[in-house]
C-alpha cells in the first residue's frame, strides 16, 4: 500500500466479532462486535451493531452502539443511531432522529 493511501476494513452484514478489534484507518462495522474495539475512525453504519467498549479519535454511529466509548475528536449519532451506556468525547453531534441515552462527559480541548 502506498503511503498516500488511506486504510479501510469492513465487518460485513452477517459477521459477528467477539473480542478485540483494533485498526488504523476507517472501520466501517456493518455486522456485529462484542468485546472492545478502537481505531482511527469508526463507523457504525445502519445495520451495525457494537456492545464493547470503544476508543477512536472519530465515530460515527448509524446503528446501535451499547457500551463505553471514549473519543478524542468528533462523535456523530445519526438519525438513525441510538447510543446507549458512557461517552466521553471533545465534539458531539446527534443528529434529529437519533438517540443519545448515556452518560456524558466533553472534554475539553488542549
Amino acid at each position: 500500500m502506498k503511503d498516500g493511501e488511506k486504510k479501510f476494513s469492513i465487518i460485513d452484514e452477517g459477521f459477528t466479532v467477539e473480542g478485540m478489534v483494533v485498526g488504523k484507518g476507517r472501520l466501517v462495522i456493518k455486522g456485529t462486535v462484542k468485546g472492545s474495539v478502537s481505531g482511527d475512525n469508526i463507523v457504525i453504519a445502519q445495520e451495525g451493531s457494537v456492545y464493547a467498549e470503544a476508543r477512536a479519535s472519530m465515530m460515527t454511529i448509524g446503528g446501535v452502539f451499547d457500551g463505553q466509548i471514549e473519543v478524542d475528536k468528533e462523535l456523530v449519532i445519526l438519525s438513525t443511531g441510538k447510543c446507549s451506556g458512557q461517552v466521553k468525547c471533545s465534539d458531539l453531534v446527534v443528529e434529529a432522529g437519533g438517540v443519545l441515552n448515556a452518560s456524558v462527559i466533553c472534554l475539553t480541548k488542549k
